[in-house]
C-alpha cells in the first residue's frame, strides 16, 4: 500500500502508436497518442480528466489500468510497480481496477443476461455465491433482482449503464475509470447515473478517474481536474480553481464555450485554426500555434513544464492567465498584440 495516500502514481507516461504513412508510402510514423505525463490519483478522490476528442484522455486511463503497453514511463497502483507486469501477474490486481465504458449498448454482451453479464467476473476470478451476489448488486445500483434472467435489449440506455456499473462493482475495486459513462444518456438520466456513482464511492470507499468531455459534469463530480492538450496536460488542480480562476489559455477557451443562463461579462474566446496532427506535434508548447498569448521566441521555442501557479494549481504556460474572466477588450488586445506576424485562420472554439 502507498504511505502517500495515493493510490495511482504516474511519471512520465508515454504511448506512441505506429501507423503506416499512407497507402503507396514506405515505412510507418508513430501518432504521439502520450507525451510524458506525470499525474497522481489520490486515494478515495474523483480525478477528472478533460480534453478535445483525440487529446489522450481514454488512452491515458487505459495505460493506467494496464489494457496498453506503455511505450515509456511507469505506473504504481496502490504502491505496485505495473508498468511491466506481464498479464499473469497483473490478474490479480484486476480485481482492484474496473471500468465503466461510454457505450451502454456495445459494451453489454446482447446474447448474455444480465445475470451472466454481471457474474461474468466472479466465474473468471473462481468464486462462489454468485447469483446471490448478483442480484444483491443489481439492487444496489437500482435496480430489481428479478432482472437477472433478462437481456441488454429490454432494458434502457440508463438500465444499461447500471448493469456496467454493477459488473464494475463485482469485485470490490479500489479504482474505477469511468470513461465518459453518461455521454450517451439523456440529461435527466445523466444526473441520476452521477447521483448513483457518488453514493456508491461514499459506500464503498471508491476512487474514481472520470473522463469526459462536459465540463458542467465534470464540475459536478470532480475534485480535481487534469486538462489535456495533443497527449500533454496543461493544467491541473482542484475543481474550484479551475473553473474559477484558470491559468492556461485553453483551458478558459474551453470555460468560455461552456452555456451560461446569463453572459455575466464573459466573453466567448475563438481560438484559431484546428488542432495538430499527433503525428507531428508542435515543437515547445503544443498549444502555441493556436493560443492567443503567444510569444514568438519563447513558446515556439522552449516547452513549458507543469509549474504551480497558486496553491493546489499548476499550469505549463510560459504567460498564464492572470485574471477571469477576460473582458472584450483584453482579449482583443491579447489576439492583437501576442499574433503579430502570424497567419489567424478563422475558425470556431473547439468546445468539450
Amino acid at each position: 500500500m502507498s504511505a502517500n495516500g495515493n493510490l495511482v502514481e504516474v511519471e512520465n507516461l508515454t504511448k506512441r502508436f505506429a501507423v503506416k504513412q499512407g497507402v503507396f508510402a514506405r515505412g510507418k510514423t508513430e501518432v504521439h497518442a502520450v507525451e510524458g505525463i506525470n499525474l497522481t490519483v489520490r486515494r478515495g478522490e474523483t480525478l477528472g480528466i478533460v480534453g478535445e476528442s483525440g487529446c489522450g484522455k481514454s488512452t491515458t486511463a487505459r495505460l493506467m489500468l494496464r489494457l496498453l503497453d506503455l511505450t515509456a514511463g511507469t505506473v504504481r497502483f496502490d504502491g505496485t510497480d505495473i508498468s511491466t507486469m506481464s498479464q499473469r501477474a497483473l490478474r490479480p490486481l484486476r480485481r482492484e481496477m474496473q471500468m465503466i465504458f461510454q457505450d451502454p449498448y456495445s459494451s453489454l454482451n446482447p446474447r448474455k443476461t444480465v445475470g451472466q453479464i454481471v457474474g461474468a467476473p466472479f466465474a473468471i476470478h473462481g468464486q462462489k455465491g454468485a447469483k446471490t451476489r448478483v442480484q444483491e448488486l443489481l439492487e444496489t445500483v437500482g435496480l430489481s433482482p428479478e432482472h437477472y434472467n433478462r437481456y441488454p435489449h429490454e432494458f434502457s440506455g440508463g438500465q444499461r449503464q447500471r448493469i456496467g456499473v454493477a459488473r464494475a462493482l463485482a469485485l470490490s475495486p479500489k479504482l474505477i475509470v469511468c470513461d465518459e459513462p453518461v455521454s450517451a444518456l439523456d440529461v435527466s438520466i445523466q444526473a441520476q447515473i452521477l447521483n448513483l456513482l457518488r453514493n456508491l464511492q461514499r459506500d464503498f470507499n471508491l476512487t474514481y478517474v472520470f473522463i469526459s468531455h462536459d465540463l458542467s459534469v465534470i464540475r459536478q463530480i470532480a475534485d480535481r481536474i487534469a486538462v489535456m492538450y495533443l497527449g500533454k496536460i496543461v493544467e491541473l488542480g482542484d475543481s474550484e480553481s479551475i473553473y474559477e480562476h484558470p491559468k492556461h489559455p485553453y483551458t478558459a477557451a474551453l470555460l468560455s464555450a461552456v452555456p451560461r443562463a446569463t453572459s455575466g461579462g464573459r466573453e466567448r474566446i475563438v481560438l484559431s485554426g484546428d488542432v495538430p496532427s499527433p503525428v507531428d506535434p508542435p515543437a515547445a508548447c503544443v498549444f502555441h500555434p493556436r493560443c492567443p498569448r503567444f510569444h514568438e521566441g519563447q513558446c515556439d521555442v522552449e516547452t513549458p513544464q507543469l509549474r504551480e501557479l497558486a496553491t493546489g494549481q499548476s499550469a505549463a504556460c510560459h504567460y498564464p492567465l492572470e485574471k477571469w474572466p477576460m473582458t472584450d477588450d483584453e482579449i482583443r488586445q491579447a489576439e492583437g498584440a501576442e499574433r503579430v506576424d502570424r497567419p489567424h485562420l478563422e475558425g470556431t472554439a473547439h468546445e468539450l
